[in-house]
């Protein structure tokens, strides 16, 4: 079974250095990481153990202001790697993340002594012994990323400890850390891969939205692989799906394998005071709760969608980390008594949901309609009013339960009857927006703003981010179909040209061209197609 390492500590311990020097790969990718000298977003390696195995390592920063992104990396892990300055020892940072590494159950794991070179020896031995008091039964050892020393004796232990547990037979289920775009390529997602497999050609469901995705390419560590296993790092092109449609924290999972809910049943590990409202961190996903708890259990109102099952681990932070703890119900009905909460934890039913008889109908009990009644009201009253619909229910009783709500179905998504889309306050932002368009694409960072827009005819997108006005899409296509009408082809240099206009803008203006099916390239050339319009 593949693996995953994470590495945990405080700012400056020299995370990033170990992994350097561990893995040959500097895991500081982005400019102000550089400029800066400290990491902010995670980092991923392959880490090649002594006995041939090969681990994904993810490194996390270790600024308290990071801390988000820190459980975010750490979700999902197998063991960690807790660094430790030689000359520093633990700081407030070191306590915070093996709490949280506590809170996850993450409980295998290797100390590295960093900087050994820069202390003296009596010091260094210090240091060494305070590390083993604060992870008993943990190897703990010096190393220097700079000389080398204690690299080699840091991989064997962390071969020693990579021992394969048993890999859980689940549904598919990956939680996004990183989505960005690749020419050629389109949009790819990555992440850690928590149960199941995914292939190349398979059909997941990005959550929460039902949204049904195919994926294209699978790699691993870049490299393009057949398969991608439970515990590894993975990378999916995902066709279709455009950049600004996915986000770290969503998931993609086995369709219809888990439930998408807005209330968690959780057993808590820690009896510490608990703020009522709180931030719950799960997956890849930060999102704010209402807390209601009674004694070890919570119940935590979410304000946004998750997924989850039973038995996945959450931490809860309110400025600081202020406990965790297993999910023992993820979409149990709204209570808040202690005997209650105990039959969730027991996996007893709480509310009758639907079952099929042998006739093939579907029963389900007054009190579970309300309560899903009451959820998508609350989900309504939450959502874009520009588009005010939810994604309608995906599961098999839907068709029979969906009438039942009182909602209007349309496509893949659930509205109240005559609802429709407005613009409400931010009609003067659509009429600076429409004022500054043209010919020259204009940036349009909000892709719902863009869409409503087109809809109404008021803009004509080109690319993922850029529009340009109406009258400047005829323009072109004017332009466009008069050059074809006499050569029959056109290329982007001569389009740009007959435009006036940059590159950039002749190739966006003919991208949309060709996804409107006015035109196909050809080479370096575009022609008409024959089911083309005709102006």
């Amino acid at each position: 079974m593949p693996l995953t390492v994470g590495t945990a500590g405080h700012i400056d311990h020299g995370k990033t250095w170990l992994v350097r020097a561990l893995t040959g790969k500097d895991t500081d990718r982005l400019p102000e990481e550089q400029a800066r000298g400290i990491s902010i977003d995670l980092g991923y390696a392959p880490l090649d153990l002594p006995d041939g195995r090969r681990l994904s390592l993810v490194d996390v920063p270790g600024h308290e202001r990071f801390v988000r992104t820190m459980v975010a990396g750490s979700t999902g892990i197998d063991l960690f790697l807790l660094v430790v300055d030689a000359g520093e020892g633990a700081r407030p940072q070191t306590h915070e993340h093996l709490a949280i590494l506590r809170l996850l159950g993450v409980d295998r794991g290797v100390v590295a002594v960093t900087k050994a070179d820069a202390v003296g020896p009596d010091a260094l031995e210090r240091a060494l012994d305070e590390a083993r008091e604060l992870v008993p039964g943990s190897e703990v050892v010096a190393v220097s990323a700079k000389s080398g020393a204690g690299l080699n004796e840091l991989r064997a232990a962390l071969a020693r400890t990579a021992i394969e547990g048993e890999q859980a037979d689940a549904p598919t289920r990956l939680y996004v850390d990183r989505v960005f775009s690749l020419r050629g390529i389109g949009t790819v997602a990555t992440g850690t891969l928590w149960s199941g497999r995914i292939a190349a050609g398979d059909i997941l469901s990005a959550e929460p939205g039902a949204r049904e995705v195919r994926v294209r390419s699978v790699q691993v560590h870049d490299r393009e692989v057949d398969v991608a296993e439970a515990g590894q790092r993975v990378a999916v092109a995902l066709p279709g799906v455009e950049r600004k449609d996915l986000a770290r924290g969503d998931a993609l999972i086995e369709p219809k394998a888990y439930d998408i809910s807005y209330r968690l049943d959780v057993e808590l590990e820690e009896l510490a005071p608990i703020p009522q409202r709180a931030l719950v961190h799960h997956g890849t996903s930060t999102m704010l709760a209402n807390v209601v708890r009674v004694d070890r259990f919570a119940q935590l109102r979410l304000h946004a969608p998750i997924v989850a099952a039973r038995g996945d681990r959450i931490v809860l932070r309110a400025g600081t980390t202020v406990g965790g703890g297993m999910v023992i119900d993820a979409a149990p009905p709204r209570h808040a008594d202690a005997s209650r909460f105990e039959r969730s934890a027991r996996g007893e039913v709480l509310v009758h949901a639907p079952v099929r008889n042998a006739a093939g109908r579907w029963s389900f009990s007054d009190e579970w309609l309300e309560e899903l009644r009451e959820e998508y009201e609350r989900r309504l009253d939450a959502a874009d009013p520009l588009d005010p619909g939810v994604p309608a229910p995906t599961q098999d009783w839907a068709a029979a339960v969906v009438p039942r709500l009182g909602l209007e179905r349309r496509g893949a998504k659930l509205y109240r009857r005559g609802a429709a889309g407005t613009l409400g306050p931010r009609e003067r932002e659509a009429a600076e927006l429409e004022a500054r368009l043209g010919l020259e694409p204009v940036k349009v960072e909000d892709a719902a703003l863009a869409r409503f827009l087109e809809r109404q005819g008021r803009l004509v997108r080109t690319g993922d981010e850029y529009a340009v006005s109406p009258a400047a899409y005829e323009q072109a296509r004017t332009v466009l179909f008069a050059e074809l009408g006499g050569s029959g082809r056109i290329t982007l240099a001569r389009f740009r040209d007959l435009l006036g206009v940059s590159r950039k803008t002749a190739q966006l203006l003919l991208e949309r061209f060709d996804a409107d099916r006015i035109t196909r390239r050809q080479g370096d050339e575009r022609v008409l197609r024959r089911s083309a319009p005709r102006p």
